[in-house]
């Protein structure tokens, strides 16, 4: 699964909850089908934490130059 992007991610859970709303599924399927769901939801958990690390803030210099800052939600400092 590591090697999904995020899109990639996405679209399996979103054609996994649409298994399991949509299709008959034996009881071990479904179980099966929500596993799988869950780990892709925690794929993609940990994705969107990678990446909230990552985004940075371009800041106007007062010279008009640029300088990225890596950018911190309040709070979790």
């Amino acid at each position: 699964m590591n090697d999904l992007s995020f899109e990639e991610a996405i679209n399996e859970l979103e054609k996994t909850v649409n298994a399991l709303e949509v299709e008959k599924l034996t009881l071990e399927e479904s179980v099966k089908k929500f596993q799988k769901g869950m780990e892709l939801s925690k794929y993609c958990n940990e994705l969107l934490d990678k990446a909230e690390k990552d985004i940075t803030i371009l800041i106007e210099q007062s010279s008009g130059e640029m300088k990225a800052e890596k950018f911190e939600l309040e709070g979790n400092e």
